[in-house]
């Protein structure tokens, strides 16, 4: 239960602080800036991982849990339970948004800047990178790497906000069908829904056979979920493998 709880509360601090900058952005007449957006969702990403890494893993994405899974870092069964958790945060974020802005037209939905299908190519590659740059993180996680937990949380919010900064005007450079699905949803605006659902998915996906042939996923380590590492790892208090 303290898994689950910790995907949410972390998912809805990110669709929060992410989505609001934009919808604060938009209310305040430019005043953060596209730069500030990008910044604010790295950030966030960073303190997740930080603060909830230890407890669940922070993946706070559902194509992360899932990808997670097939590559074998964690367990298929428990996919189900943290993809409810995470959309139940990011909803909570989205509606908490709707009563606090109420004449916000969009709520920080990603909508494509062009045809559907380049931002449904850019979403692919996008997330095709993080969940990379989030496979390399683990294993040195699970390697007992020193300092693992940190350079995670560095690592992982870094590219988010470096993807965000050069993709976001483009495609909103979601990553996460979570974090596009509460405010499309919850604002009604649910054009090109499908680009932000599929292409994270299959993005993440596409990670497992190129961090396999990378190197990232050792075959004694693939067969390890992220719970059996974690638990491993509980006596001595090192971190949690994203």
């Amino acid at each position: 239960m303290k898994r689950l709880l910790a995907e949410a509360l972390g998912t809805f601090c990110l669709v929060f602080a992410g989505t609001g900058a934009i919808v604060v952005n938009h209310q305040s007449g430019g005043v953060i800036g596209h730069a500030g957006i990008a910044v604010t969702f790295g950030l966030v990403v960073m303190a997740m991982i930080l603060a909830l890494g230890p407890i669940s893993g922070a993946h706070m994405n559902p194509a992360v849990s899932i990808a997670l899974a097939l590559a074998r870092r964690f367990p298929a069964r428990d996919v189900p339970g943290f993809a409810i958790a995470q959309l139940a945060g990011a909803f909570a974020a989205s509606a908490l948004l709707r009563v606090l802005f109420a004449t916000s037209p969009t709520l920080g939905e990603t909508l494509p800047a062009g045809p559907a299908w380049q931002s449904f190519v850019l979403e692919i590659v996008l997330t095709f990178v993080l969940m990379l740059v989030v496979f390399g993180v683990s294993t040195q996680a699970q390697r007992s790497q020193p300092a693992a937990l940190p350079v995670a949380a560095v690592a992982v919010g870094g590219v988010v906000a470096l993807e965000a900064m050069f993709a976001g005007p483009i495609c909103g450079a979601s990553m996460n069908p979570a974090r596009s699905l509460a405010p499309a949803v919850v604002s009604g605006k649910l054009q090109s829904l499908w680009v932000y659902l599929a292409a994270p998915v299959l993005g993440a996906a596409l990670a497992v056979p190129a961090a396999h042939a990378l190197g990232l996923l050792a075959p004694h380590e693939a067969g390890q979920s992220t719970g059996e590492a974690s638990d491993a790892k509980a006596s001595d208090g090192s971190p949690r493998s994203r």
